[in-house]
């Protein structure tokens, strides 16, 4: 049985990170739950954006740039101690952002994907959603992507809606979560990985 938890990202994972970064661009995959840190890729420096994606976890920071606040984490097997996925939660989401803005975005590494450790990952998250006091969370996918629909809908995510958005004019949908209802539901799935 495979272990897991949820890291904060740190300077002493630099190397692991881009490399992470790197098997997304390698693969064409989203850039999904790192989306912060992987602003290495439009030329700042690792430094930068580590302490960019630190920093928006305070409301005063992330308040001032027009932004929510986002807490990005990455996930670990224990096993190997190998970063394997991340996922961030946003809160505080700004208004003008909300309608297609969800709180929670997450992925695996593509040499990594197919073995179930998303629906870990998401779990995890839903953990420290409650930890950081969300009692409902949303999230946003795009109606193509098989594996994060199987995922949300996997940990018990109620469908609320489906409609084209028009930022990138892709056919998305929107889930929900009670967050205390669905940890309840699913401890005993899950309590063997964490």
């Amino acid at each position: 049985m495979e272990h897991f938890y949820l890291e904060i990202p740190s300077h002493k994972r630099k190397m692991e990170i881009i490399d992470y970064i790197n098997e997304l661009i390698f693969y064409n995959s989203d850039i999904n739950g790192i989306e912060i840190l992987a602003k290495i890729l439009d030329g700042y420096s690792f430094e930068e954006v580590l302490e960019h994606c630190l920093n928006l976890e305070k409301k005063e920071y992330a308040k001032k740039l027009g932004k929510a606040q986002v807490k990005t984490f990455l996930l670990i097997r224990k096993e190997d101690n190998k970063v394997i996925g991340a996922l961030n939660i946003r809160w505080n989401i700004p208004e003008n952002a909300k309608h297609f803005s969800g709180n929670i975005g997450y992925g695996i590494r593509p040499t990594e994907r197919g073995k179930g450790y998303n629906k870990i990952n998401l779990y995890l998250g839903l953990m420290e959603a409650q930890k950081i006091g969300l009692d409902k969370v949303k999230l946003v996918c795009e109606t193509s992507n098989l594996g994060s629909v199987k995922t949300i809908e996997s940990l018990g995510g109620a469908l609320e809606k489906t409609e084209i958005d028009p930022y990138d004019g892709v056919l998305t949908s929107t889930y929900s979560f009670n967050i205390d209802e669905t940890i309840h539901k699913r401890k005993e799935t899950f309590k063997n990985n964490i």
